[in-house]
């Protein structure tokens, strides 16, 4: 196997597994065929063009799933993902607990809510018994002390409000999957390494006047998200990740507006353009291209 077709191979992977199995050798032998062979790396136009077309894929092939079921799913494994991401910090003080939201966000992700609702209901009781200081299955109160990314206790900069919120809206969803007879679709284990990007920087109080590279990391992190929930959003017409966005901005927003009246001017228009963006992807879906599905 040549430098070429092995870079060729590695950037078609941005397809899904179904696609490349049906099509792949044959696009393969069109990238190759189109290419020089005394060159060792694809262009920038074909590289760019197949990361592009194999998030277009990814995405079409997503709306095959029931759109509202599959939007709820989605915004539930965010917040899993938020939720984690907040305890991470405190894993040597909190391991238990941090154990079972690990293992609350893969039963998630595997699709299998039905076992994850009895964990994200212990969880959501201990954040929310944290939050407000009551004792609940364990000694462990407030203040919590981190044992790295951040120096601050768990919870210091917010209240019960947004230690409750994330939780109890994946309560919610996951009870509304739960009744359905069909269970969500796996998704995606590149959930897992957001866990640590979304670490250390508190939502309730993340200081951008004088952001540090933690802080940058989740507004790049979020403003990409939803951007692309913008972007599958008009490609394919459906309103399942506008849903989703909406879900993780209702979390958001509770953690900020705790601290309201103390918060700058930048993370206000931070929040505004977060808001701006779940928007978008709300209005796009109306109005755009759809296409035949097999």
């Amino acid at each position: 196997m040549t430098p070429l077709e092995r870079r060729y191979r590695w950037l078609m992977r941005a397809y899904p597994r179904s696609y490349r199995s049906a099509y792949g050798e044959e696009l393969l032998d069109v990238l190759l065929g189109h290419t020089d062979p005394a060159c060792s790396t694809p262009p920038f136009k074909e590289a760019a063009g197949l990361l592009v077309n194999g998030a277009r894929e990814r995405v079409w092939q997503a709306v095959t799933a029931p759109k509202w079921a599959d939007g709820v799913h989605l915004g539930v494994t965010a917040l899993c993902v938020a939720n984690l991401a907040t305890l991470l910090p405190y894993v040597a003080s909190i391991p238990a607990w941090c154990a079972l939201s690990a293992l609350t966000l893969t039963l998630v992700i595997l699709g299998r809510v039905r076992h994850a609702l009895p964990l994200a209901l212990l969880t959501g009781a201990k954040a929310w018994a944290l939050g407000t200081g009551v004792a609940f299955i364990d000694a462990t109160q407030l203040p919590v002390e981190p044992g790295f990314l951040t120096h601050d206790p768990l919870y210091a900069r917010s209240g019960p409000v947004a230690a409750v919120t994330g939780p109890l809206l994946v309560c919610a969803g996951l009870v509304l999957l739960a009744v359905r007879e069909e269970r969500p679709r796996r998704r995606s284990w590149w959930w897992l390494p957001a866990v640590p990007l979304l670490a250390a920087a508190d939502p309730a109080w993340m200081s951008l006047e004088d952001p540090g590279p933690v802080v940058l990391v989740r507004v790049a992190a979020e403003t990409v998200t939803l951007t692309a929930a913008a972007w599958a959003g008009r490609t394919t017409g459906d309103p399942r990740w506008a849903l989703a966005a909406a879900i993780y901005l209702v979390a958001r927003s509770a953690a900020l507006s705790e601290n309201l009246p103390f918060q700058s001017r930048q993370n206000l228009a931070y929040w505004g353009l977060l808001a701006f963006l779940t928007l978008v992807a709300a209005l796009v879906p109306h109005g755009s291209r759809t296409r035949a599905l097999d």
